[in-house]
């Protein structure tokens, strides 16, 4: 069940279910490190931490800037509201989502510290086990026709839910160990009025991933494989 903590200049909104620490200290890398409960980490723009909770490994990751913005003003973002914190909206999405039966992680906990008229966000949410994303499984084998109609089924249905996933790309797709398609990194994304304006722009953003990562392809990717994705997302118009 979602919780709401205030202290001080910061609100964390948080999942008692799936959250058993504090929420106060789940936000710093630090206190996973001394219980720990680090399992890894990767770079972007900047390091996510894997920590083991008693059910699920997570995720944690701080907001930063990218581009050339990025540069001067690493991780603080304008504050009108609470509920307009990115990491508040990347939460209540992810939860959206779930309740639309897509296959996104489960959001744990999110953060945000005021400072003045800026803010910092940081968000806990689940790792999906045991999955590659698409660029990671094409640069190995092929992917069969099945997979691409539930890619195209799983888009559909984020679309039905009106949400526009505005950096879908084939680094945010993922099959796990029972084939099972998942769509991460909402970060930027929101609801939206169904349209074919914003649905179309995300599939064209997502087909252009796919020529051009094709050249480090493990087998020469064509369009027939877009075809079998796009013949997935028509079969699941509502």
């Amino acid at each position: 069940m979602n919780q709401v903590l205030q202290q001080g200049n910061q609100t964390i909104w948080y999942d008692d279910e799936l959250l058993s620490d504090g929420p106060a200290r789940c936000f710093d890398p630090e206190y996973w490190q001394q219980q720990g409960k680090v399992t890894g980490s990767a770079q972007g723009r900047g390091t996510t931490w894997f920590v083991q909770l008693p059910d699920l490994e997570a995720a944690l990751r701080h907001y930063r800037r990218g581009g050339l913005f990025g540069k001067f003003v690493k991780d603080q973002y304008w504050f009108s509201s609470w509920e307009k914190t990115r990491s508040y909206q990347e939460f209540e999405l992810l939860q959206c989502l779930q309740n639309a039966n897509v296959n996104v992680p489960r959001p744990i906990a999110a953060r945000a510290v005021k400072c003045g008229f800026l803010y910092r966000a940081d968000l806990l949410s689940e790792k999906v086990p045991n999955a590659q994303d698409l660029v990671d499984i094409l640069q190995n084998r092929v992917l069969n026709k099945e997979i691409y109609q539930e890619i195209g089924k799983m888009i559909r249905r984020m679309h039905n839910a009106g949400v526009n996933h505005t950096d879908l790309n084939i680094h945010n797709i993922l099959i796990d160990q029972y084939q099972k398609v998942w769509i991460i990194d909402f970060d930027k994304c929101g609801f939206a009025p169904q349209s074919d304006q914003w649905q179309q722009k995300n599939l064209e953003r997502l087909q252009r991933s796919f020529l051009k990562e094709q050249p480090h392809f493990f087998e020469p990717w064509s369009l027939e494989c877009w075809s079998w994705l796009m013949d997935g997302y028509d079969s699941s118009f509502q």
